[in-house]
């Protein structure tokens, strides 16, 4: 495991950790895209005179190899590259005269031993995106060998050996060669960068939230990972206020995966503190969205029942219940467990010939509910459960009343009601960081202290993901719509993704 510890100021919400294993599959997709580069290399054409006058044109290369690669880890640095025991071969044509006699044919070049070393640089760039960049760039080649093919070989004969004698066009082609690998690995790596740049570094959650994942720091190198630090942050569209807390370090595991991301608590607190600045925590549930199997309704004859004084003050009326966010939602990591803590008050009203509302009795709810997170098409999402609930009368104008008369209906209004809205909202899900035409397969979910990893086997990628989302709506985080919810228990899903949910 690597631990990173940074600064108050600079500590991320999100970690996105490219592992060795991450490299070893760049690798194989980035040495296509440098062998097509490489094959783009023109040598120009060439002509001299000696014993006999001679000219070699339409020089071109016909194939090339690249066996032997790698690209590791450079801690502090970036990634280095390196290549061994590469090969190019040349072909072209040759022109002869000697005195009154011309003859012609082809040749084949074969550059052998070819080694090229370079390290790629990783920084952030404008707009917090990162950027790579390829420094200290070197080739050589270890030998060469041509063979002429043509006719008049008495004549053929003489130009053969005074190439390989003083070897000049020989080596004028490998400069040439040798010049033009290094631009050519440049622009390989700098091809990069624009797709780099498609990170969605600002990504638009709903009409209320976006998540800004720009870069906060410089990446950090290590033997075993390069993490990009994200800020990970949710925001109120078009107004961008900072919460009253900020990310701690966090460390997060680096395996047998090529790619992990990791969102700390932070991430998941900060959207829970947009919702509700949005002020979008609140429901308004009336008896039509009440199961029609409930034995309670909400009328005032039916809660006369339980607390007498509201059917003798209002009788023969409508209710309605007004449930809010008393304060912000908080996550909390436990073993096998991620939980939702929410404080809110339930208010209930009495609703007048007229609409108007009468204000009944006010109750604060301490709500406790447990999480199953999803990944689909890059948006990570989650279902919520109903663990516990605690009740108490913050204040009534319909008398003094035992709070336990409503022990049964208000958990069945949450679970029957809220939580199936809050459920549609969530699988939602809100948008991980990821780059253009990025998809993730087959994920797994490891829940640990402090965050949740994803794992993709297919593409032997995990990523690490804080529950985020989860907080994106509590028990009170719910659009203002009316909803009719039929009469079925949602209960709870032994929510799995492939492979198992575990906690550390």
């Amino acid at each position: 495991m690597v631990t990173i510890l940074l600064s108050a100021t600079l500590n991320p919400g999100v970690q996105v950790k490219l592992t060795q294993k991450g490299l070893d599959y760049a690798r194989q997709v980035g040495m296509e895209k440098l062998k097509q580069k490489l094959q783009t290399i023109q040598i120009p054409d060439f002509s001299g005179k000696s014993k006999v006058k001679y000219s070699l044109t339409n020089v071109r290369i016909v194939g090339m190899g690249i066996p032997n690669s790698a690209l590791t880890l450079a801690p502090g640095t970036g990634i280095s590259m390196s290549i061994r025991d590469a090969f190019i071969n040349v072909r072209g044509n040759w022109r002869v005269r000697y005195k009154f006699i011309r003859t012609s044919g082809s040749f084949d070049l074969d550059v052998n031993g070819l080694s090229i070393g370079t390290t790629i640089s990783v920084t952030s760039g404008a707009g917090g995106r990162p950027v790579v960049s390829s420094v200290n760039c070197g080739a050589s080649i270890g030998s060469t060998r041509i063979k002429f093919h043509g006719r008049a070989s008495w004549l053929y004969n003489i130009f053969r050996k005074l190439i390989e004698r003083e070897k000049a066009l020989i080596w004028c082609i490998s400069v040439l060669l040798v010049l033009q690998i290094c631009p050519r690995v440049s622009d390989t790596v700098s091809d990069l960068n624009p797709r780099l740049q498609t990170l969605n570094v600002l990504a638009r959650v709903d009409k209320h939230a976006e998540i800004e994942y720009s870069m906060v720091s410089s990446p950090v190198v290590t033997q075993s990972s390069i993490a990009l630090n994200l800020k990970g942050q949710f925001y109120n569209i078009g107004r961008h206020q900072e919460p009253p807390f900020s990310p701690q370090p966090f460390s997060m595991p680096t395996q047998q995966h090529m790619v992990y991301m990791g969102m700390s608590a932070f991430t998941a607190n900060s959207a829970g503190f947009v919702y509700n600045r949005a002020g979008i925590l609140s429901v308004s549930i009336t008896d039509d969205m009440i199961p029609s199997v409930s034995p309670i309704r909400l009328s005032t004859s039916s809660f006369g029942v339980i607390i007498p004084e509201i059917s003798r003050r209002f009788p023969g009326l409508k209710m309605k219940l007004t449930m809010s966010a008393a304060s912000d939602p908080m996550v909390i990591f436990k073993p096998n467990n991620m939980t939702i803590t929410a404080v809110a008050t339930v208010t209930a009203f009495a609703i007048q010939a007229d609409s108007t509302l009468s204000p009944l009795f006010v109750l604060k709810l301490d709500t406790s509910v447990s999480a199953a997170m999803s990944v689909t098409q890059m948006r990570l999402g989650g279902t919520l459960s109903l663990n516990k609930m605690e009740m108490s009368v913050q204040s009534s104008n319909v008398g003094n009343f035992q709070v336990s008369v409503l022990n049964n209906f208000i958990p069945t209004v949450l679970r029957w009601v809220v939580i199936p809205i809050v459920n549609t909202e969530l699988r939602k899900g809100y948008p991980l960081p990821e780059l253009q035409n990025m998809q993730l397969m087959n994920t797994q979910l490891q829940i640990m202290q402090v965050r949740i990893s994803l794992c993709s086997v297919n593409f032997y990628v995990c990523v690490c993901v804080c529950v985020c989302v989860c907080v994106l709506i509590t028990v009170l985080i719910i659009r203002q719509e009316r909803w009719c919810i039929r009469a079925t228990v949602e209960r709870k899903k032994n929510y799995r993704a492939r492979g198992e949910l575990v906690i550390l």
